[in-house]
């Protein structure tokens, strides 16, 4: 069972629109094309440290988990509601809606250097990742295809991209300094309950 200080959940459609197939082709163009295909990982990677440290060299490791933790927490699930939905695990764009859950429970003291040794510290998980994210674009096509002539994502797909979606909000959480504890190289596609 899920025991990471981070949680994301999903409720299965059981049908999804093939309008939103074309949405999600056009929305990755566009992104690829205003910050480069990649490009917005490596800076998301980068970035999120970096941002972490500074507000934690305004406030303190205390008080930046205390109250931005659940700032960031929000803008966490904005992030992982979009990767949700580029992975087929929804017709739901991000904002409030209840198909798609991210519970943080906030942990540790984070310090200027330890917010930027991330970087260094997450690279396994992120090469990893990285890896099993070529897997997902091909999975994500199949579902993609699957939509158009069924309707449906296939099952196995489904789960797959559920533990990639998972695996990055984990470690999006911890490059932003939340969450004290490593993410686990795991897909965990338990319910979360």
């Amino acid at each position: 069972m899920n025991s990471y200080p981070i949680v994301f959940d999903v409720n299965r459609p059981t049908s999804m629109s093939r309008a939103h197939v074309f949405l999600r082709l056009l929305l990755v163009l566009l992104l690829s094309c205003v910050i480069g295909a990649g490009g917005g990982l490596v800076l998301i990677y980068l970035g999120v440290p970096v941002a972490a440290a500074i507000f934690i060299a305004r406030m303190g490791g205390d008080r930046y988990v205390v109250e931005s933790g659940e700032r960031t927490s929000r803008w966490l699930a904005n992030v992982v509601g979009l990767l949700a939905y580029l992975a087929f695990l929804t017709d739901e764009l991000p904002g409030d809606n209840a198909h798609v859950q991210l519970r943080v429970l906030s942990s540790g003291t984070p310090t200027v250097s330890s917010a930027l040794m991330r970087l260094v510290r997450a690279i396994p998980s992120a090469l990893v990742l990285g890896l099993l994210s070529i897997v997902s674009g091909i999975v994500g096509f199949i579902a993609a295809l699957s939509i158009l002539i069924l309707g449906s994502c296939p099952a196995g797909c489904w789960r797959f991209q559920l533990g990639i979606v998972r695996w990055e909000a984990r470690l999006l959480g911890y490059l932003a300094s939340v969450v004290e504890t490593y993410p686990p190289f795991s897909f965990d596609t338990q319910p979360a309950n």
